[in-house]
C-alpha cells in the first residue's frame, strides 16, 4: 500500500510540472490555491475511507463477512449522498474557497478554472473512497494498489497529454482528473462485488440497523472533524504563504508536493496499523495489538528517516523538474531542509492515526488533533512574525511532532481499557 499511496503525490507532482512549464507562476500558484481547496474538500470525507478500513478490518478479525459487507453498503450509500450535495453546492463552495484563500486576480482566474472542473470528479472520488476502505480492511493489498495506480495512472497521463501536448493547460489537468476517478470507480467495483458471496448477502435490515448506522456516523463525524482541522492547517499555511506573494505561494506549493510524498510514503504504514489493530481488536488479542504497534512504529520512523535523507540529497533536483521559474527555484531550495524534516517529525503521528483508526478510538484522536492545532496556532502566531516563511515551516513541523506526541500519549490508557474490558488471547 505504500507503493499505492506514492501514485497520489506523483500525481501531483505531475500537475505541477505540468503547471510549471506553462511559464507563469499566475498558473503554478492558481493550481496550488485549488489543489489546496479540493484537499480541503475532499479530506474532510476522508473518514469514507477510514471508518470503512476499521470497522471491516474488525469484522474481518471476528470472521463476520455479512457485517463486512453491510458495512460497505452503508459507507457507499453515505458516499454518493455527500457526493452530490457537494456539487450541487459548488458554486457557493467556489466563492467561499477563493474568499477564504484570496488570491491574486491573475492566480484567482487559474485556480477558478481548475476548480470548476475538477468538482465534476467529486461524487465518484467519494465512491472511490468507500471501494478503497473496504479492500484495505480486507487487507487486500494488491487490489488496494490496482484501484490506486488505475486512478492515479489515468490522471498523471492525461495531465500530461491535455495539460502540456494539447495546450489546455490547468484545464487539461482538473478533466484528467475527472477521468482518472471515473475510471477507477468502475473498476474498483469490478473487484469488489466479484467477491461477494450470495450466502453473506446482508439484508436491507441488516445494512440500515440503527445502532449500527449510529455507530458508523459517530466515527465518521470524529474522523470528519480531525481531517478538517488537519486539512484546515495546510490551509493556512497556504494562506499565509500567499501574503509574502505568488513566488513564496509557488514555492511552497512546489515544496508542500514533497510533504506529500513523506505524507502519503508513511500512510502505506498507517494503513497496516489500520489493518493489523482492527484485526487484533476484533478477536481480542492483546498480544497482536501490542505487536502491531511496535512494528508499525518501527517502520513508519525508519521510513522517515530514509525519507528525510533522499529530499535533502534529490531535492534540489526535483524542484528543478517541478519549474523552470528560477526565482521559485531559489525560494524553494531555500526552505527545502524544512520540508525534508516533515517526514521524521510526521512519522509517529501518521502511524497513530493508523492505531486511532484501527481501534475506532475517534474521540481521542479528534481531541489530540484540536490540541495540537492550538499548538500550531500559537507557534504561528510567534514564529512567522520572527522569521517570515521559514517560521512558517518550523510551525508545520511542530504541528506534525505533537499530534504524534499527543496521541501516544493517550495510547496505553485506552489500550488498557479496552483489553481489560474485553481480555483476549495476548
Amino acid at each position: 500500500m505504500t507503493l499505492g499511496f506514492l501514485t497520489t503525490p506523483l500525481m501531483g507532482l505531475t500537475g505541477t510540472a505540468v503547471a510549471g512549464r506553462l511559464g507563469s507562476p499566475d498558473a503554478l500558484a492558481g493550481l496550488a490555491v485549488g489543489a489546496v481547496l479540493f484537499d480541503l474538500l475532499l479530506g474532510t470525507f476522508n473518514f469514507l475511507r477510514a471508518s470503512t478500513t476499521g470497522l471491516v478490518a474488525q469484522a474481518f478479525g471476528c470472521g463476520d463477512r455479512r457485517e463486512e459487507e453491510a458495512i460497505f453498503w452503508r459507507s457507499l450509500v453515505l458516499a454518493v449522498a455527500c457526493g452530490l450535495a457537494i456539487v450541487l453546492l459548488s458554486p457557493l463552495l467556489h466563492v467561499a474557497g477563493l474568499f477564504i484563500m484570496a488570491p491574486s486576480a491573475g492566480v484567482a482566474q487559474v485556480t477558478s478554472t481548475y476548480f470548476l472542473i475538477r468538482i465534476l470528479s467529486v461524487p465518484m472520488a467519494l465512491t472511490n473512497y468507500t471501494l478503497l476502505g473496504f479492500l484495505l480492511g480486507r487487507g487486500r493489498a494488491v487490489a488496494g494498489l490496482a484501484l490506486q495506480a488505475t486512478i492515479n495512472g489515468v490522471n498523471i497521463a492525461l495531465s500530461v497529454l491535455l495539460g502540456l501536448l494539447a495546450g489546455w493547460g490547468v484545464a487539461g489537468i482538473a478533466w484528467a482528473t475527472v477521468a482518472g476517478e471515473t475510471v477507477g470507480m468502475l473498476a474498483g467495483f469490478m473487484l469488489v462485488l466479484s467477491r461477494f458471496r450470495g450466502g453473506d448477502r446482508p439484508k436491507r435490515s441488516d445494512i440500515l440497523a440503527r445502532e449500527r448506522l449510529r455507530a458508523l456516523l459517530s466515527l465518521n463525524r470524529d474522523i470528519m472533524i480531525r481531517t478538517f482541522v488537519l486539512i484546515g492547517a495546510f490551509a493556512l499555511m497556504t494562506r499565509i504563504g500567499a501574503s509574502f506573494g505568488p513566488v513564496v505561494l509557488a514555492a511552497n506549493a512546489v515544496l508542500m508536493n514533497l510533504f506529500l510524498v513523506a505524507g502519503y510514503y508513511l500512510d502505506g504504514i498507517a494503513n497496516a496499523a489500520e489493518q493489523l489493530v482492527g484485526r487484533a481488536f476484533g478477536a481480542n488479542d492483546r498480544s497482536a495489538f501490542d505487536r502491531a504497534v511496535r512494528l508499525t512504529m518501527g517502520w513508519s520512523f525508519g521510513l522517515g528517516i530514509v525519507t528525510t535523507l533522499l529530499f535533502l540529497m534529490a531535492g534540489p533536483h526535483v524542484v528543478a523538474l517541478l519549474t523552470t521559474t528560477q526565482s521559485v527555484r531559489a525560494e524553494a531550495e531555500l526552505h527545502l531542509p524544512w520540508a525534508a524534516l516533515t517526514a521524521i517529525t510526521g512519522a509517529l503521528a501518521f502511524q497513530m492515526d493508523g492505531v486511532f483508526i484501527g481501534a475506532a478510538w475517534s474521540s481521542a484522536m479528534r481531541n489530540m488533533m484540536l490540541a495540537a492545532f492550538a499548538g500550531y496556532a500559537i507557534a504561528l502566531a510567534v514564529l512567522v512574525p520572527l522569521f517570515g516563511n521559514q517560521g512558517l515551516w518550523l510551525s508545520l513541523n511542530l504541528f506534525l511532532a505533537l499530534r504524534g506526541l499527543f496521541l501516544l500519549s493517550r495510547l496505553p490508557a485506552l489500550a488498557e481499557r479496552r483489553f481489560i474490558l474485553a481480555p483476549g488471547r495476548g
